[in-house]
């Protein structure tokens, strides 16, 4: 039986299965920061407020001055936001606030409704500021769409990390955001979350095999959905297939699968879980099961602001020198080990 379901190039966001709605990957090779924390180089000729041309090295977003996402709401979903390199800048409409980067993770469920900025503070004025992260955003069932919004902080550290050799000696690891690989268990995700639920079956890996490693993934549960987006190597090998371009590979689940790497090192992504299987709404940034709540959620965000703005600025960074940190609603403080 192929285990390849089938295969798709990767565009701007990654196309993903029931229970993820999208993923975003964003690569920017930022220069020097200047006083600001915003790019040591010219703006003149960008569309700020909405510059997202990939044919630049790097995107301002919706930025200004400093690039990134100002404040803007969300209503039943979640987002995960996987940072390799790089910070992001936090705020939301419940007072709470974080830097966070470096391999971190902020998995925010939006529930009834929140308004958050993610901002990317280029704090080094001496050396360029690369940006290398993943958002994903995780559909929520209709039973917990209207949940308290929560976010949970996984820090570096605490994401485990397996090193797997092959027969030859030859290395993959693998870092578990979400799920498990044999012994190695990811940190609990937030307590409403569709992953919170063990029949979710959900799994978010990252993995980097080098140069003509071999990799045996595990079967997953029946019924569950399994997809590879490679989007780092010259080319690898799934189940008998060989991509010679980065793509977006659902496979069958429910079998184990070889995966044998090329002649340079590869990275992928491994989005992994049971189907909500619920009908799906979305309009920009609010995701319900139907155009009726969809037209609530417009009216709650313009009657409510779901609970308003507590920052002076739209696009809210902490100094230069601020370590990375969390600090939740409830005033709880949270640093990285």
């Amino acid at each position: 039986m192929n285990p390849i379901l089938s295969i798709q190039a990767l565009g701007f966001p990654w196309k993903t299965e029931d229970p993820f709605l999208f993923c975003v990957y964003h690569l920017d090779a930022y220069p020097e920061g200047n006083g600001q924390m915003g790019p040591n180089a010219s703006l003149k000729g960008r569309e700020l407020g909405m510059d997202f041309d990939s044919r630049n090295a790097w995107r301002m977003y919706h930025g200004q001055e400093i690039p990134g996402f100002p404040s803007h709401p969300h209503r039943g979903f979640e987002t995960i936001t996987i940072t390799r390199r790089g910070y992001i800048d936090h705020a939301d409409s419940l007072g709470a606030t974080a830097r966070f980067g470096q391999g971190d993770t902020q998995w925010m469920t939006a529930g009834r409704g929140i308004v958050h900025s993610e901002m990317f503070p280029l704090r080094d004025r001496d050396a360029p500021n690369p940006l290398e992260l993943f958002q994903i955003w995780l559909n929520l069932p209709a039973a917990s769409k209207m949940v308290e919004p929560h976010f949970t902080m996984l820090w570096d550290t605490k994401i485990p990390t397996c090193c797997v050799q092959d027969a030859d000696g030859r290395t993959s690891e693998l870092r578990i955001v979400a799920g498990q690989f044999g012994s190695a268990i990811a940190p609990p995700p937030p307590p409403n979350s569709w992953a919170a639920r063990p029949e979710s079956d959900l799994a978010i890996w990252t993995l980097k095999l080098a140069p003509h490693a071999r990799l045996e993934l595990p079967a997953a549960q029946l019924g569950t959905r399994r997809t590879l987006y490679f989007f780092r190597g010259a080319n690898l090998r799934i189940g008998g297939e060989i991509l010679n371009s980065h793509a977006a590979v659902e496979v069958r689940a429910e079998v184990l699968l070889e995966l044998e790497n090329g002649s340079e090192g590869s990275e992928l992504l491994l989005l992994q879980g049971r189907p909500i299987g619920e009908p799906v709404a979305q309009h920009g940034p609010f995701v319900m099961n139907t155009q009726a709540e969809i037209r609530e959620a417009f009216s709650d965000y313009q009657r409510t602001q779901f609970g308003g703005w507590p920052w002076k600025s739209l696009a809210p960074v902490h100094p230069r020198e601020q370590a990375r940190f969390a600090k939740h609603a409830d005033g709880k403080l949270e640093e990285p080990s």
